[in-house]
């Protein structure tokens, strides 16, 4: 699978999640999670916040930053997922050293949008959230209303009568 199949793979996965009335943390975690799903149903081995390429900064640079989820693949490259809410450039940085160090890069987005693409190798995969008072919702898309025609009848002229003011 290559790198684009892979963000459309993971995309598709995600837009079958729905939640409502959740905090930020809340979201992250669950979209964490279903990441993770989204591996295993993939036959890949799953590793949550792992080790990084990407050094931290000083004064704990003999440390390594994480990545939210890790993917060992039993063919291809690993694959590495970062999950935000916002525009972070430290998370753009991280994903362009993962995708250095020879791995296909992941950027899962959450929020209202619009989303603003990382640049390549970095795949974007985005997640639209509404947000009200401080908590996010994602629901199922909901069909088109039922109407009295049937589809593709055109419907009878009504006319209005005339009123005088």
């Amino acid at each position: 699978m290559n790198d684009d199949a892979l963000a459309a793979s993971l995309a598709a996965h995600l837009d079958r999640l729905t939640f409502v009335d959740r905090p930020t943390g809340e979201v992250t975690a669950l979209l964490v999670d279903a990441v993770g799903a989204w591996g295993e149903a993939q036959g890949f081995r799953v590793y949550r916040r792992a080790t990084s390429v990407v050094p931290l900064p000083a004064p704990y640079q003999n440390r390594h930053s994480v990545v939210d989820v890790a993917c060992a693949r039993p063919v291809g490259r690993p694959v590495v997922v970062e999950v935000d809410r916002t525009d972070r450039r430290r998370t753009v940085e991280k994903l362009l050293a993962e995708a250095d160090a020879g791995r296909v890069a992941l950027w899962v987005r959450w929020g209202p949008g619009p989303f603003t693409a990382p640049p390549p190798p970095i795949r974007l995969v985005t997640c639209e959230v509404a947000v009200r008072n401080h908590r996010h919702s994602r629901l199922p898309a909901r069909p088109a209303p039922q109407h009295s025609a049937p589809a593709g009848a055109a419907a009878e002229p009504v006319e209005l009568p005339l009123t005088a003011d």
